[in-house]
């Protein structure tokens, strides 16, 4: 079942080392969570043009079954996000079940009329750095279970329209959802240490202005 976040703890063996005096190189250090407002999120990222050269959807290797339990990562994402839950039988084979698409604010009762949205989209994190990635970071990021607002279940129909688009160029149907949704596009790109394009960096702010900017809290992924 898809994991939740918990808080970073150290280790032992940190522990040691800090009772020891000696400080742990910076790459064995756990990431600690990030606590932030909206607006402070969107002013922290970083500007940059975005660059699609040699981009192939098949670099961002999913979905996969990561910890082995039989449900691939699509599987995982619809079992968490059912607000009535379905019948999982067989090798993960899902039948039954409701969902909410925030983005058209609708309720879908088939997994087949489903799409599993990457928040920032592949190509779109691409464009922003993950082309400089390794392929199991990339694949990680495709798989992203570690933060709820990575992977959202979605009528297809407005993921199929959102296809690669940020949100200077794509927003959801519903004008109720989209507060919630510049907050989980910023908090992706936040996470995983992506930029963002002038124009993409206005938009968020401009829809910002008029959304509650409550704490916000993640982990870096990277």
């Amino acid at each position: 079942m898809r994991p939740h976040i918990r808080p970073t703890v150290l280790t032992l063996a940190a522990t040691a080392a800090v009772l020891a005096g000696t400080v742990a190189p910076a790459s064995a250090a756990p990431s600690a969570p990030v606590t932030t407002t909206l607006q402070e999120a969107i002013d922290a990222l970083p500007v940059a043009a975005e660059d699609r050269t040699g981009y192939e959807r098949t670099a961002f290797k999913h979905w996969v079954d990561s910890d082995a339990d039989g449900c691939n990562t699509r599987q995982e994402v619809l079992i968490a996000e059912a607000i009535e839950p379905p019948t999982v039988s067989g090798r993960c084979a899902i039948s039954g079940g409701i969902w909410h698409s925030y983005y058209d604010n609708s309720d879908v009762q088939s997994a087949h009329s489903l799409d599993i949205d990457h928040m920032v989209p592949l190509a779109e994190a691409w464009d922003s750095g993950a082309s400089t990635w390794s392929a199991q970071e990339r694949q990680d990021y495709a798989n992203d279970l570690g933060d709820t607002r990575s992977l959202v279940a979605v009528s297809a129909r407005e993921n199929r329209s959102k296809a690669d688009q940020d949100p200077n160029q794509w927003l959801p149907t519903d004008p109720g959802a989209r507060c919630r949704y510049i907050e989980e596009w910023t908090v992706v790109k936040s996470r995983w240490g992506l930029s963002a394009d002038p124009g993409e960096v206005t938009a968020l702010t401009d829809l910002a202005d008029s959304c509650h900017d409550a704490p916000i809290t993640y982990t870096p992924a990277r």
